[in-house]
């Protein structure tokens, strides 16, 4: 049976949510642990940006780092070494890491190995990929890539940045995307790098951007921008691979994370759900052991890429895209499971010329949160130490160690048929709501997009009710639901406050105000009313559990 759809785009937002009270802005609160984001605002300005505005961008700015010693009386004798950053610190970041290859042990070309990476281009490895990632230098130097040895690819990236030059040189243009019948190419400009994202999915310019965005700044919190810049205005055809080696594990990391994590697309940081009473009580215990030391910038406490609390120094925020990083650092490094780590840390968005250093280690053996204590001293690694373990102590007096693993493990509680009965709205199959003030994302259980299925198959021939058997989709086909997910909900030639959009398989309501954004699945026959009365009651519920499913209040040392 052929499949139809049918789309429906409410030009009018004011009658289509009439039944939503005015003042219903779940999670708002008067001050913000985050800088506020509006989606997708800042990748889609990537995109359409000049050649002059992107080099301007790029230029260094004044130091938050400094700003904070000065405000704290720090002499300015470290200000090289926020700048620079030695290789030695690159591997001994976290555990030991594998080298990628250097210049040292390139092999000389000759006309036998030029073809044999001719060839190379063709193997499975690499023509067989939904999706390609390379870095490289202005000077068509690799730099990484996603799948294959950078080595055989030194070919395919001098064709890159012969591309990248000519559109410079004769258009003074960006080259910003190139099209085939079965795939996009998205280039990325960044200084004195070139990012290319080569892509048979059904990912969108702006999400391939944001991809590329978040690579990029991943090797900025490893070197910093200023470091990068330097580097090559001294070198030009410099081999980065020396100062990153060991990294690519991180990068590697950040774009399978940021294709399974709504949190990315969106511009938010996803917390987790405790009890208002257990959250104070966390906030409390490292405000009070940590108000006395007074270089610590930020004091953060994550767990399974939630945020449980952030406590900051005054008049300092951060970005959600530097939590991100903070997140897929910890998740990248096994290490911090098993001993108090040390590490430079340089958060793009907060100040991307210098380093943050941070005390990272797991709260406790038998607890799963991870605490980041991140200062501009760069050794006082021993207080820190001392203060997370003051902190551990006074969490397992108050039992907030039982109430951060109990949130952890509520997930694999709910029912498999059906994740969100327990809200009392099943007909919902997914949702994810958006607080644009405070950049907090809370979804519905993240698995439920593993089991998007019509609730009414679940009947027999016969006309009994039967649970049907929920099979793990692989990997890859979660990844196409997802990304299908999200064109649904992001279409830039639709620039709709309300869109109702049906197909064969569901329904996706997308709602974007100026308060907050909803984006809710429906089964394939909802129609719009009763989709609306249902948004009306999440919203509702999403109010009247925002205690807990949103950090309400700005803490400060």
């Amino acid at each position: 049976m052929a499949s139809t759809s049918k789309d429906h785009v409410a030009d009018n937002v004011q009658t289509q949510s009439e039944n939503v009270p005015n003042d219903l802005e779940p999670g708002a609160c008067r001050e913000s642990i985050l800088n506020p984001t509006d989606s997708f605002d800042e990748f889609v300005c990537e995109i359409s940006t000049s050649l002059e505005e992107r080099n301007t961008s790029l230029t260094a700015k004044s130091s938050t780092i400094s700003e904070i010693q000065n405000e704290i009386g720090e002499s300015s004798k470290d200000s090289s070494l926020r700048e620079t950053k030695s290789s030695d610190n690159l591997q001994g970041k976290n555990e030991p890491m594998s080298a990628s290859p250097s210049s040292s042990n390139l092999t000389e070309e000759n006309g036998d190995e030029s073809d044999e990476k001719e060839d190379y281009l063709q193997s499975p490895e690499l023509i067989n990929k939904e999706k390609h990632v390379f870095i490289l230098s202005s000077a068509g130097k690799p730099i990484y890539s996603r799948y294959g040895n950078e080595d055989k690819l030194a070919g395919l990236c001098g064709v890159i940045q012969a591309l990248v030059s000519v559109v410079e040189e004769q258009n003074q243009d960006i080259l910003r995307s190139i099209n085939t019948t079965d795939c996009k190419a998205v280039f990325l400009v960044k200084g004195p790098l070139i990012l290319v994202a080569v892509s048979k999915s059904n990912e969108s310019e702006t999400q391939l951007v944001l991809q590329l965005t978040y690579a990029f700044n991943q090797i900025v919190s490893v070197l910093t921008l200023t470091q990068l810049n330097r580097i090559f205005e001294q070198r030009r055809n410099y081999d980065l691979r020396r100062l990153l080696s060991g990294a690519e594990r991180l990068i590697d990391h950040l774009l399978i994370f940021m294709e399974k994590d709504p949190a990315f697309l969106l511009g938010a940081v996803r917390c987790l759900p405790l009890p208002e009473k257990a959250r104070e009580n966390i906030t409390h215990a490292i405000i009070s052991t940590c108000n006395k030391i007074r270089d610590l910038v930020f004091a953060i406490l994550i767990a399974g890429n939630q945020l449980i609390t952030l406590v900051r120094m005054k008049k300092y925020t951060l970005h959600p895209s530097d939590i991100h990083l903070l997140f897929n650092l910890v998740r990248s490094s096994e290490s911090f499971k098993t001993a108090e780590s040390w590490t430079p840390i340089c958060l793009p968005k907060f100040d991307a010329t210098g380093f943050l250093h941070g005390h990272v280690s797991y709260i406790s053996e038998d607890c799963q949160a991870c605490l980041l204590l991140l200062t501009v001293q760069r050794d006082a690694f021993f207080p820190l130490s001392q203060a997370k373990h003051t902190i551990a102590e006074k969490l397992r007096r108050s039992n907030c160690l039982v109430a951060i693993n109990d949130a952890l493990n509520r997930n694999k509680e709910l029912p498999t048929t059906n994740p969100l009965k327990h809200i009392g709205i099943p007909e919902i199959r997914h949702f994810m709501y958006k607080c644009k003030s405070t950049a907090q994302l809370f979804t519905s259980d993240p698995i439920s997009l593993d089991r998007l299925q019509d609730y009414r198959l679940r009947h027999k021939e016969g006309g009994d009710i039967t649970v049907k058997k929920i099979e793990k989709l692989s990997d890859i086909d979660y990844i196409r639901n997802y990304r299908k997910f999200c064109n649904q909900i992001h279409c830039s030639s639709t620039p709709a406050k309300l869109i109702f959009r049906s197909n064969s398989h569901d329904t996706v309501l997308a709602w974007v105000t100026n308060g907050f954004e909803l984006y809710v699945t429906f089964d394939p026959l909802m129609e719009k009313d009763h989709a609306i009365r249902a948004v009306d009651r999440l919203l509702h519920w999403i109010k009247k559990e925002e205690e807990r499913i949103f950090i309400m209040n700005a803490p400060t040392f």
